[in-house]
Protein backbone atom coordinates (compact mmCIF):
# COMPACT_ATOMS: atom_id res chain seq x y z
CA UNK A 1 0.00 0.00 0.00
CA UNK A 2 0.86 3.48 -0.45
CA UNK A 3 1.99 5.91 2.10
CA UNK A 4 -1.57 7.91 1.54
CA UNK A 5 -3.33 4.44 2.47
CA UNK A 6 -1.04 4.00 5.64
CA UNK A 7 -1.57 7.52 7.00
CA UNK A 8 -3.43 7.54 10.28
CA UNK A 9 -4.26 11.30 9.71
CA UNK A 10 -6.97 12.39 6.78
CA UNK A 11 -5.03 15.53 6.55
CA UNK A 12 -1.81 13.33 5.30
CA UNK A 13 -4.25 10.72 3.62
CA UNK A 14 -7.76 11.24 2.23
CA UNK A 15 -7.80 14.74 2.46
CA UNK A 16 -3.77 14.81 1.27
CA UNK A 17 -4.41 16.97 -1.76
CA UNK A 18 -6.64 19.68 0.05
CA UNK A 19 -4.54 20.95 2.26
CA UNK A 20 -0.89 20.26 0.46
CA UNK A 21 0.08 23.81 0.26
CA UNK A 22 0.69 23.67 4.55
CA UNK A 23 2.77 20.76 4.54
CA UNK A 24 5.68 23.14 3.53
CA UNK A 25 4.88 25.08 6.58
CA UNK A 26 3.75 23.11 9.59
CA UNK A 27 5.63 19.66 8.97
CA UNK A 28 8.75 18.60 10.60
CA UNK A 29 11.03 19.65 7.79
CA UNK A 30 8.80 22.92 7.59
CA UNK A 31 9.74 23.15 11.73
CA UNK A 32 13.16 22.39 10.75
CA UNK A 33 13.33 24.74 7.99
CA UNK A 34 12.22 27.89 10.01
CA UNK A 35 14.98 26.64 13.51
CA UNK A 36 17.76 27.26 10.53
CA UNK A 37 16.42 30.18 9.29
CA UNK A 38 16.42 31.87 12.76
CA UNK A 39 19.36 30.56 14.38
CA UNK A 40 21.41 31.68 10.45
CA UNK A 41 19.96 35.26 10.71
CA UNK A 42 20.58 35.31 14.64
CA UNK A 43 24.40 35.11 14.08
CA UNK A 44 24.31 37.55 11.43
CA UNK A 45 22.69 40.05 13.31
CA UNK A 46 25.63 39.18 15.73
CA UNK A 47 27.70 39.96 13.40
CA UNK A 48 26.01 43.16 12.23
CA UNK A 49 26.60 44.80 15.72
CA UNK A 50 29.76 46.57 16.29
CA UNK A 51 30.28 45.75 19.98
CA UNK A 52 30.68 42.16 19.04
CA UNK A 53 33.95 42.61 18.22
CA UNK A 54 34.91 38.85 17.79
CA UNK A 55 32.91 38.45 14.87
CA UNK A 56 33.94 42.13 12.90
CA UNK A 57 35.50 41.97 9.54
CA UNK A 58 33.27 38.85 8.00
CA UNK A 59 33.69 38.39 4.77
CA UNK A 60 30.59 38.96 2.21
CA UNK A 61 31.20 35.49 1.53
CA UNK A 62 31.23 34.04 4.72
CA UNK A 63 27.76 36.01 5.41
CA UNK A 64 26.64 34.77 2.33
CA UNK A 65 26.40 31.49 3.68
CA UNK A 66 24.24 32.53 6.42
CA UNK A 67 22.10 34.09 3.72
CA UNK A 68 22.00 30.55 1.99
CA UNK A 69 20.94 28.78 5.03
CA UNK A 70 18.16 30.95 5.73
CA UNK A 71 16.66 30.94 2.25
CA UNK A 72 15.79 27.39 1.95
CA UNK A 73 16.45 23.69 3.37
CA UNK A 74 16.86 20.35 1.20
CA UNK A 75 15.02 17.40 2.40
CA UNK A 76 18.66 15.66 2.10
CA UNK A 77 20.11 18.67 4.53
CA UNK A 78 16.54 18.04 6.97
CA UNK A 79 17.74 14.54 7.06
CA UNK A 80 21.05 15.74 8.08
CA UNK A 81 19.36 17.42 11.15
CA UNK A 82 17.32 14.84 11.97
CA UNK A 83 20.67 12.64 12.28
CA UNK A 84 21.80 15.02 14.82
CA UNK A 85 19.16 14.60 16.76
CA UNK A 86 18.81 10.73 16.72
CA UNK A 87 22.13 11.46 18.60
CA UNK A 88 21.48 14.70 20.76
CA UNK A 89 18.00 13.57 21.44
CA UNK A 90 17.33 17.01 21.79
CA UNK A 91 15.82 19.00 18.29
CA UNK A 92 17.27 22.46 18.78
CA UNK A 93 20.51 20.95 19.75
CA UNK A 94 20.80 19.72 16.50
CA UNK A 95 20.21 22.63 14.71
CA UNK A 96 22.75 24.08 16.41
CA UNK A 97 25.20 20.87 15.33
CA UNK A 98 23.71 21.26 11.81
CA UNK A 99 24.57 25.06 11.47
CA UNK A 100 27.85 24.73 12.79
CA UNK A 101 29.10 21.74 10.30
CA UNK A 102 27.54 23.63 7.33
CA UNK A 103 29.91 26.49 8.84
CA UNK A 104 32.64 24.38 9.75
CA UNK A 105 33.84 24.30 6.16
CA UNK A 106 35.17 28.20 5.75
CA UNK A 107 38.40 29.39 7.36
CA UNK A 108 36.56 32.36 8.52
CA UNK A 109 34.14 30.37 10.65
CA UNK A 110 35.53 27.90 12.32
CA UNK A 111 36.76 29.70 15.19
CA UNK A 112 33.50 31.50 15.18
CA UNK A 113 31.49 28.35 15.53
CA UNK A 114 30.29 28.62 19.15
CA UNK A 115 28.58 31.91 18.26
CA UNK A 116 25.97 29.94 16.57
CA UNK A 117 23.06 29.71 19.08
CA UNK A 118 24.36 32.31 21.27
CA UNK A 119 23.33 32.97 24.47
CA UNK A 120 19.68 31.34 23.03
CA UNK A 121 17.59 29.30 24.90
CA UNK A 122 15.75 26.98 22.59
CA UNK A 123 12.71 28.70 23.37
CA UNK A 124 14.03 31.46 21.39
CA UNK A 125 14.48 29.88 18.28
CA UNK A 126 11.60 27.62 19.05
CA UNK A 127 8.86 30.68 19.36
CA UNK A 128 10.10 32.50 16.31
CA UNK A 129 9.77 29.82 14.24
CA UNK A 130 6.47 28.76 15.02
CA UNK A 131 5.69 32.57 14.78
CA UNK A 132 6.91 32.57 11.02
CA UNK A 133 5.09 29.36 10.07
CA UNK A 134 1.74 30.80 11.20
CA UNK A 135 2.64 33.79 9.83
CA UNK A 136 3.14 32.00 6.60
CA UNK A 137 0.46 30.19 6.55
CA UNK A 138 -2.10 33.04 7.14
CA UNK A 139 -0.31 35.08 4.84
CA UNK A 140 0.33 32.91 1.96
CA UNK A 141 -2.06 30.20 2.22
CA UNK A 142 -5.72 31.07 4.52
CA UNK A 143 -5.84 34.57 3.47
CA UNK A 144 -5.85 34.08 0.05
CA UNK A 145 -8.44 31.44 0.83
CA UNK A 146 -10.64 33.10 2.19
CA UNK A 147 -10.62 35.78 0.17
CA UNK A 148 -11.65 33.62 -2.80
CA UNK A 149 -14.58 32.52 -0.66
CA UNK A 150 -16.12 35.35 0.13
CA UNK A 151 -15.58 36.31 -3.38
CA UNK A 152 -17.50 33.33 -4.76
CA UNK A 153 -20.39 33.93 -1.71
CA UNK A 154 -20.47 37.69 -2.83
CA UNK A 155 -21.15 36.49 -6.71
CA UNK A 156 -23.49 34.48 -5.32
CA UNK A 157 -25.28 37.57 -3.13
CA UNK A 158 -24.81 39.79 -6.33
CA UNK A 159 -26.22 37.44 -9.08
CA UNK A 160 -29.67 36.56 -6.58
CA UNK A 161 -30.04 40.11 -5.28
CA UNK A 162 -33.40 40.30 -6.51
CA UNK A 163 -34.50 36.93 -5.87
CA UNK A 164 -37.39 36.51 -3.18
CA UNK A 165 -37.11 34.64 -0.32
CA UNK A 166 -39.48 33.58 2.24
CA UNK A 167 -37.34 33.76 5.76
CA UNK A 168 -38.00 31.15 8.68
CA UNK A 169 -37.69 32.24 11.96
CA UNK A 170 -37.59 29.61 14.73
CA UNK A 171 -38.58 27.63 11.38
CA UNK A 172 -41.94 29.02 10.48
CA UNK A 173 -42.62 31.12 7.41
CA UNK A 174 -41.63 34.48 8.16
CA UNK A 175 -41.34 38.01 6.68
CA UNK A 176 -39.66 37.53 3.20
CA UNK A 177 -36.05 38.41 1.92
CA UNK A 178 -34.31 37.67 -0.77
CA UNK A 179 -31.42 35.35 -1.13
CA UNK A 180 -28.88 37.89 -2.43
CA UNK A 181 -29.65 39.19 1.24
CA UNK A 182 -29.08 36.30 3.00
CA UNK A 183 -25.66 35.38 1.50
CA UNK A 184 -24.84 39.13 1.84
CA UNK A 185 -25.02 38.40 5.76
CA UNK A 186 -22.24 36.08 5.38
CA UNK A 187 -20.38 37.98 3.37
CA UNK A 188 -20.46 40.93 5.42
CA UNK A 189 -19.47 38.45 8.76
CA UNK A 190 -16.97 36.78 6.78
CA UNK A 191 -15.15 40.20 5.82
CA UNK A 192 -15.23 41.42 9.29
CA UNK A 193 -13.56 38.79 10.72
CA UNK A 194 -11.17 38.60 8.04
CA UNK A 195 -9.93 41.49 9.10
CA UNK A 196 -9.38 40.74 12.77
CA UNK A 197 -7.52 37.03 11.62
CA UNK A 198 -5.30 39.39 9.48
CA UNK A 199 -4.79 41.86 12.12
CA UNK A 200 -3.54 39.66 15.07
CA UNK A 201 0.20 41.08 16.03
CA UNK A 202 2.35 37.95 15.94
CA UNK A 203 4.80 37.91 18.36
CA UNK A 204 7.98 36.81 19.04
CA UNK A 205 11.18 36.99 21.86
CA UNK A 206 14.85 36.19 21.67
CA UNK A 207 15.69 37.65 25.13
CA UNK A 208 17.35 34.14 26.99
CA UNK A 209 16.78 31.22 29.36
CA UNK A 210 14.09 33.05 31.43
CA UNK A 211 13.55 36.55 29.52
CA UNK A 212 16.35 39.40 31.23
CA UNK A 213 19.05 38.96 29.11
CA UNK A 214 21.44 37.21 31.64
CA UNK A 215 23.92 35.73 29.83
CA UNK A 216 23.91 37.91 27.54
CA UNK A 217 25.13 40.69 30.12
CA UNK A 218 27.94 39.03 31.45
CA UNK A 219 29.54 38.43 27.43
CA UNK A 220 28.57 41.83 26.84
CA UNK A 221 27.87 44.28 29.55
CA UNK A 222 27.90 47.04 26.79
CA UNK A 223 25.79 46.12 24.11
CA UNK A 224 22.14 47.47 23.96
CA UNK A 225 20.40 43.29 24.48
CA UNK A 226 16.96 44.60 24.10
CA UNK A 227 17.39 46.84 20.65
CA UNK A 228 19.22 44.42 19.20
CA UNK A 229 16.55 41.65 19.98
CA UNK A 230 13.62 43.91 19.21
CA UNK A 231 15.48 45.14 16.07
CA UNK A 232 15.76 41.11 14.76
CA UNK A 233 12.94 40.01 15.73
CA UNK A 234 11.00 42.78 13.24
CA UNK A 235 13.77 42.51 10.78
CA UNK A 236 11.41 38.51 10.80
CA UNK A 237 8.04 40.87 10.08
CA UNK A 238 6.79 39.33 13.71
CA UNK A 239 6.37 41.99 16.58
CA UNK A 240 8.85 42.25 19.34
CA UNK A 241 7.84 41.10 22.98
CA UNK A 242 9.58 42.83 25.45
CA UNK A 243 8.16 40.75 28.32
CA UNK A 244 8.49 37.57 28.67
CA UNK A 245 9.80 34.24 30.94
CA UNK A 246 11.47 31.94 29.37
CA UNK A 247 8.56 31.38 26.31
CA UNK A 248 6.78 33.57 24.82
CA UNK A 249 3.90 33.51 26.92
CA UNK A 250 1.54 32.71 23.52
CA UNK A 251 -1.39 35.85 24.44
CA UNK A 252 -0.88 36.40 20.60
CA UNK A 253 -1.43 32.49 19.38
CA UNK A 254 -4.88 32.71 21.68
CA UNK A 255 -5.67 35.78 20.01
CA UNK A 256 -4.81 33.59 16.13
CA UNK A 257 -6.33 30.91 16.82
CA UNK A 258 -9.76 32.68 18.66
CA UNK A 259 -9.56 35.09 15.14
CA UNK A 260 -9.47 31.83 12.86
CA UNK A 261 -12.13 29.82 15.05
CA UNK A 262 -14.62 32.78 14.54
CA UNK A 263 -13.92 32.66 10.78
CA UNK A 264 -14.96 28.85 10.81
CA UNK A 265 -17.93 29.53 13.28
CA UNK A 266 -19.49 32.08 10.57
CA UNK A 267 -18.90 28.96 7.97
CA UNK A 268 -20.70 26.36 9.95
CA UNK A 269 -23.55 28.48 10.10
CA UNK A 270 -23.26 29.14 6.44
CA UNK A 271 -22.97 25.27 6.08
CA UNK A 272 -25.90 24.13 8.05
CA UNK A 273 -27.97 27.60 6.12
CA UNK A 274 -26.91 26.08 2.43
CA UNK A 275 -28.05 22.77 4.26
CA UNK A 276 -31.21 23.67 4.81
CA UNK A 277 -31.92 25.44 1.92
CA UNK A 278 -30.71 22.13 -0.05
CA UNK A 279 -33.34 20.19 1.74
CA UNK A 280 -36.21 22.50 0.94
CA UNK A 281 -35.70 22.83 -2.66
CA UNK A 282 -34.37 26.21 -2.60
CA UNK A 283 -31.15 25.07 -4.62
CA UNK A 284 -30.84 21.87 -6.38
CA UNK A 285 -27.44 20.45 -6.70
CA UNK A 286 -25.95 19.08 -9.89
CA UNK A 287 -25.32 15.44 -10.68
CA UNK A 288 -21.99 14.74 -11.33
CA UNK A 289 -21.66 11.96 -13.81
CA UNK A 290 -20.81 8.10 -12.47
CA UNK A 291 -21.45 9.85 -8.54
CA UNK A 292 -23.04 7.77 -6.15
CA UNK A 293 -25.07 9.49 -3.34
CA UNK A 294 -26.29 6.75 -1.06
CA UNK A 295 -25.35 2.82 -1.13
CA UNK A 296 -29.11 1.81 -1.10
CA UNK A 297 -30.92 4.81 -2.29
CA UNK A 298 -30.34 5.51 -5.82
CA UNK A 299 -31.64 8.68 -6.12
CA UNK A 300 -30.28 10.57 -3.54
CA UNK A 301 -27.80 13.59 -4.29
CA UNK A 302 -26.56 14.62 -0.75
CA UNK A 303 -25.34 17.91 -0.26
CA UNK A 304 -21.77 16.26 1.16
CA UNK A 305 -19.57 18.84 0.42
CA UNK A 306 -21.17 21.38 2.96
CA UNK A 307 -21.52 18.67 5.32
CA UNK A 308 -18.19 17.70 5.46
CA UNK A 309 -17.25 21.45 5.36
CA UNK A 310 -19.13 21.43 8.52
CA UNK A 311 -17.94 18.21 10.29
CA UNK A 312 -14.26 19.62 9.48
CA UNK A 313 -14.93 23.04 10.65
CA UNK A 314 -16.17 21.76 14.01
CA UNK A 315 -13.01 19.46 14.23
CA UNK A 316 -10.58 22.65 13.50
CA UNK A 317 -12.85 24.89 15.92
CA UNK A 318 -11.92 21.79 18.60
CA UNK A 319 -8.26 21.83 18.03
CA UNK A 320 -8.09 25.76 18.31
CA UNK A 321 -10.15 26.14 21.16
CA UNK A 322 -7.90 23.98 23.13
CA UNK A 323 -4.98 26.10 21.32
CA UNK A 324 -5.99 28.64 22.52
CA UNK A 325 -6.89 27.57 26.13
CA UNK A 326 -3.84 25.67 26.94
CA UNK A 327 -1.06 27.67 25.47
CA UNK A 328 -0.93 30.76 26.99
CA UNK A 329 -0.50 29.06 30.82
CA UNK A 330 2.63 28.33 31.45
CA UNK A 331 4.27 26.56 34.99
CA UNK A 332 6.20 29.72 36.33
CA UNK A 333 9.10 30.42 34.38
CA UNK A 334 9.10 27.02 31.90
CA UNK A 335 7.31 23.80 31.67
CA UNK A 336 7.07 21.32 28.20
CA UNK A 337 3.45 21.56 27.84
CA UNK A 338 3.43 23.47 24.88
CA UNK A 339 5.95 21.97 23.38
CA UNK A 340 4.11 18.90 22.10
CA UNK A 341 0.70 20.93 21.99
CA UNK A 342 2.41 23.52 19.47
CA UNK A 343 3.50 20.53 17.03
CA UNK A 344 -0.17 20.42 16.54
CA UNK A 345 -0.77 23.92 15.22
CA UNK A 346 -1.07 22.52 11.52
CA UNK A 347 -3.68 20.00 12.12
CA UNK A 348 -6.01 23.20 13.57
CA UNK A 349 -5.35 25.28 10.16
CA UNK A 350 -5.38 22.19 8.21
CA UNK A 351 -8.67 21.20 9.19
CA UNK A 352 -10.17 24.66 8.51
CA UNK A 353 -8.47 24.95 4.87
CA UNK A 354 -9.88 21.47 3.90
CA UNK A 355 -13.45 22.98 4.95
CA UNK A 356 -12.88 25.73 3.01
CA UNK A 357 -12.22 23.84 -0.05
CA UNK A 358 -15.32 21.74 0.68
CA UNK A 359 -17.67 24.70 0.67
CA UNK A 360 -16.02 26.33 -2.21
CA UNK A 361 -16.48 22.64 -4.08
CA UNK A 362 -20.12 22.97 -2.85
CA UNK A 363 -21.15 26.30 -3.89
CA UNK A 364 -19.97 25.20 -7.38
CA UNK A 365 -21.97 22.32 -7.61
CA UNK A 366 -25.67 24.37 -6.78
CA UNK A 367 -28.49 26.34 -8.44
CA UNK A 368 -31.03 28.21 -7.48
CA UNK A 369 -34.24 26.91 -7.91
CA UNK A 370 -36.90 29.94 -8.57
CA UNK A 371 -39.70 27.85 -8.95
CA UNK A 372 -39.27 26.82 -5.58
CA UNK A 373 -39.08 29.96 -4.16
CA UNK A 374 -41.21 31.56 -5.55
CA UNK A 375 -44.08 28.56 -4.74
CA UNK A 376 -43.43 29.25 -1.19
CA UNK A 377 -44.09 32.97 -1.03
CA UNK A 378 -47.60 32.58 -3.27
CA UNK A 379 -48.27 29.83 -0.55
CA UNK A 380 -48.11 31.91 2.26
CA UNK A 381 -49.96 34.99 1.89
CA UNK A 382 -50.44 35.44 5.78
CA UNK A 383 -47.41 37.22 5.41
CA UNK A 384 -48.77 40.15 4.93
CA UNK A 385 -49.86 40.69 8.01
CA UNK A 386 -46.95 42.34 9.46
CA UNK A 387 -46.93 45.29 7.07
CA UNK A 388 -50.71 45.76 6.97
CA UNK A 389 -50.99 46.05 11.27
CA UNK A 390 -48.29 48.67 10.77
CA UNK A 391 -49.51 50.39 7.62
CA UNK A 392 -52.91 50.21 10.31
CA UNK A 393 -50.82 51.20 13.47
CA UNK A 394 -49.91 54.49 11.19
CA UNK A 395 -53.53 55.95 11.33
CA UNK A 396 -54.52 54.92 14.38
CA UNK A 397 -56.84 51.76 13.69
CA UNK A 398 -57.78 50.42 17.27
CA UNK A 399 -56.42 46.62 17.53
CA UNK A 400 -54.61 46.22 14.37
CA UNK A 401 -52.34 43.51 15.37
CA UNK A 402 -54.89 41.79 17.00
CA UNK A 403 -57.73 41.87 14.37
CA UNK A 404 -54.32 40.64 11.82
CA UNK A 405 -53.66 38.02 14.71
CA UNK A 406 -57.52 36.57 14.88
CA UNK A 407 -57.41 36.61 10.87
CA UNK A 408 -54.11 34.95 10.26
CA UNK A 409 -52.58 33.59 13.00
CA UNK A 410 -51.78 29.17 12.67
CA UNK A 411 -53.64 29.55 9.11
CA UNK A 412 -53.35 29.89 5.50
CA UNK A 413 -54.87 33.06 4.36
CA UNK A 414 -55.63 33.35 0.21
CA UNK A 415 -54.79 36.38 -1.87
CA UNK A 416 -58.98 37.55 -1.94
CA UNK A 417 -59.48 37.14 1.58
CA UNK A 418 -56.40 39.66 2.68
CA UNK A 419 -57.40 42.32 -0.22
CA UNK A 420 -61.16 41.25 0.98
CA UNK A 421 -59.87 42.81 4.51
CA UNK A 422 -57.99 45.63 3.68
CA UNK A 423 -60.59 47.28 1.23
CA UNK A 424 -62.86 47.59 4.46
CA UNK A 425 -59.57 49.71 6.16
CA UNK A 426 -60.64 52.98 7.45
CA UNK A 427 -57.39 54.23 5.87
CA UNK A 428 -56.53 57.01 3.23
CA UNK A 429 -57.07 55.43 -0.50
CA UNK A 430 -53.16 55.77 -1.54
CA UNK A 431 -52.59 53.55 1.43
CA UNK A 432 -54.76 51.16 0.69
CA UNK A 433 -54.10 50.70 -3.01
CA UNK A 434 -50.12 50.28 -1.81
CA UNK A 435 -51.30 47.30 0.46
CA UNK A 436 -53.93 45.90 -2.21
CA UNK A 437 -50.87 46.03 -4.50
CA UNK A 438 -48.32 44.12 -1.96
CA UNK A 439 -47.47 40.16 -2.67
CA UNK A 440 -45.42 38.01 -0.61
CA UNK A 441 -42.68 38.24 -3.43
CA UNK A 442 -42.82 42.03 -3.26
CA UNK A 443 -42.48 42.26 0.47
CA UNK A 444 -38.91 42.67 0.54
CA UNK A 445 -38.02 45.91 2.23
CA UNK A 446 -34.69 46.87 0.65
CA UNK A 447 -32.68 43.59 0.49
CA UNK A 448 -31.95 43.40 -3.11
CA UNK A 449 -30.13 47.06 -2.04
CA UNK A 450 -28.01 45.00 0.82
CA UNK A 451 -26.99 42.63 -1.32
CA UNK A 452 -25.49 44.51 -3.87
CA UNK A 453 -24.48 46.80 -1.61
CA UNK A 454 -21.68 44.19 -0.04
Amino acid sequence: MTNVLNAISPIDGRYADKCAELRPLFSERGLIRQRVRVEALWLKALAANPRIVELRGLSGESLGVLDALAADLTDAEAGEVKNYERETNHDVKAIEYFVKSRLGVMAEWRSRREFVHFACTSEDINNLSYALMLKEARDQVMLPRLDALIERLRALAHANAAVPMMSRTHGQPATPTTLGKEIANFVYRLQRQRVRYAAVAIEGKINGAVGNFNAHLVAYPDVDWSLLSQGFVESLGLTFNPYTTQIEPHDWNAEYFDALARINTVLIDLCRDLWGYISIGYFRQRVVAGETGSSTMPHKVNPIDFENGEGNLGLSNALLRFLADKLPISRWQRDLTDSTVLRNIGVAVSHALIAWRSIERGLDRIDVDAARLAADLNANWELLAEPIQTVMRRYGVENAYEQLKSLTRGQRVTPEALRAFVEQLAIPPAARQALMALTPATYVGNAAELAQRV
